[in-house]
């Protein structure tokens, strides 16, 4: 879908050439003399129309406007969740049409505009977008362009460009996220990153087996041991400032299928754990959207990409591995692999001296059930880090929530046999997991989100949602921003002393 900014008013909006015009009314709506301001205060007075969020009233050759097809849709208070609602409600009323072109004019919301632009382009590709990589024949929406009629252009260009490349991050990862497992293997996803490799400030590198082996990363390979695929550790570098400044980090997991291993899972639904790789399609997401807004920081992509098979090399229940970290680690459960994959991808990342780490895992079914599909489940040892990840959730509306990492917790991990099982008890799993993960996360500000209920919807609505690009772009833009150093804080929770009051998010 291409999109374009314009100044336009009500008045002119009549006479705006296209196919549909979609004209958002908030509650607090002043009406003109125009036709479009009459035909929404005539609908208002009879009650035939009413500003609540996603109502919608359509009229068809409207005397005085150009346009064939008019919608007046409502938005309520014109907040940013209003907005996403309200353009979602009329472009869903325009699937099946012939309108190829729509004018969708925002100059009624009033003064946040910026937030305005920003969702409802969001929420335009959202609607937009389709699947058709692995079908025979694609049927692409009709609808390819949309204009965004605002009443200062100048004003919401910087919201619009970074709106437009979040977009086109998004698709990336959903489109690599819906993939099916035999047209998104480890080796085919290292493509993926090769082609944005192609793109501005990036580079990548791709490391096999035997680099793998060679650098000791013994829990990774012991994951993808008894898979055919082989292994690939996918190493992504943007640069936007001088090469002397620290990087951001982001470890994206990337089982591009997850059976459970020898600890199989149930058959019900495990075609869905071709999404167990969201997280590294976030990453790959991410720098698509980097190479587009050229920010001034350096940003580091690292994704352990494997399969998690049963045959008869796969590694057994019990089976005692060592680390790159050299810490051993007995596999209790093998459909705990994501943590494995991530450990050793932890302790691969200090060499960049990093800034900040965060990793992206769909991880753990316990955060499924804390949190649901609403928000991402958010750990961390950093009191800044994890205020800043907050941030960036409530400003992307892509949100997560802090969640406890209390040394306590780390009671269930401990073993006879290693220095550290891979899993705990029931209770407690997404934290557990997170304790697990922290071991191996002590020399840098850290945190981990857990987007096991986020990254994908089931049922007739199945497929990607490109969680959480939109938080990681916004956490990384607010970087640019600020020289504020992240101030560890493991020694601190390791001490057993309590952190600092939890940000809480806005919904």
């Amino acid at each position: 879908m291409d999109f374009e900014l314009k100044t336009l008013t009500l008045g002119s909006l009549c006479t705006e050439k296209s196919d549909a015009l979609l004209v958002l009314l908030p509650q607090d709506f002043h009406p003109g003399g125009d036709p479009l301001s009459l035909m929404a205060a005539g609908a208002l007075k009879s009650g035939d129309f009413e500003n609540k969020p996603g109502r919608l009233l359509g009229a068809y050759r409207l005397p005085g406007v150009k346009a064939g097809r008019v919608m007046l849709v409502g938005v309520g208070d014109g907040s940013t969740k209003n907005v996403r609602t309200a353009v979602g409600a009329a472009l869903g009323a325009l699937k099946g049409s012939n309108v190829q072109t729509a004018v969708l004019f925002l100059g009624a919301l009033g003064d946040a505009m910026a937030d305005s632009v920003r969702t409802a382009v969001v929420a335009c590709g959202e609607a937009g977008y389709t699947y058709s990589t692995t079908k025979s024949k694609s049927s692409p929406e009709k609808l390819g362009r949309v204009v965004l009629g605002v009443g200062d252009e100048a004003a919401a260009t910087a919201a619009f460009t970074k709106a437009v490349a979040l977009v086109r991050g998004l698709d990336f990862a959903k489109e690599w996220a819906n993939r099916p497992a035999n047209h998104a293997t480890p080796a085919q996803l290292a493509g993926a990153a090769k082609g944005l490799g192609k793109l501005p400030r990036i580079k990548v590198e791709i490391l096999g087996p035997k680099e793998v082996e060679k650098l000791g990363m013994g829990a990774f390979m012991a994951v993808a041991q008894g898979a055919a695929e082989p292994l690939r550790l996918i190493v992504l570098r943007y640069t936007g400032a001088p090469r002397t400044e620290a990087p951001h980090v982001l470890i994206g997991k990337g089982i591009t299928f997850d059976t459970g291993g020898i600890s199989i899972k149930p058959a019900a639904e495990m075609d869905e754990m071709k999404f167990d790789m969201c997280g590294a399609a976030s990453v790959l997401g991410t720098f698509r959207v980097l190479a587009e807004l050229q920010p001034r920081l350096n940003v580091v992509g690292v994704i352990p990409a494997c399969e998690n098979m049963p045959d008869g090399r796969a590694v057994k229940p019990g089976d005692v591995v060592t680390s790159m970290s050299g810490q051993t680690i007995e596999i209790l459960n093998t459909d705990a692999e994501g943590r494995l994959v991530l450990c050793d991808a932890l302790t691969y990342v200090e060499r960049f001296k990093p800034k900040a780490v965060v990793d992206i895992a769909t991880l753990t079914g316990a955060c499924v059930v804390a949190l649901g599909g609403v928000r991402s489940g958010l750990f961390s040892n950093d009191e800044s880090l994890a205020r800043a990840l907050a941030d960036a959730s409530a400003s992307s509306q892509d949100l997560c929530w802090r969640m406890p990492l209390d040394e306590d917790y780390a009671e269930g991990l401990k073993t006879n046999f290693a220095d550290v099982a891979n899993i705990a008890g029931r209770a407690a799993g997404a934290v557990t997991a997170a304790k697990f993960l922290q071991r191996f996360a002590s020399k840098f500000p850290w945190a981990h989100l857990d987007i096991a209920g986020t990254a994908w919807k089931s049922g007739s609505s199945k497929g990607a949602t490109g969680r959480p690009v939109a938080l990681l772009v916004d956490y990384l833009m607010g970087q640019v921003l600020t020289d504020t150093p992240f101030e560890a804080t493991s020694k601190l929770v390791k001490s057993g002393k309590k952190p600092q009051a939890t940000p809480k998010t806005r919904a």
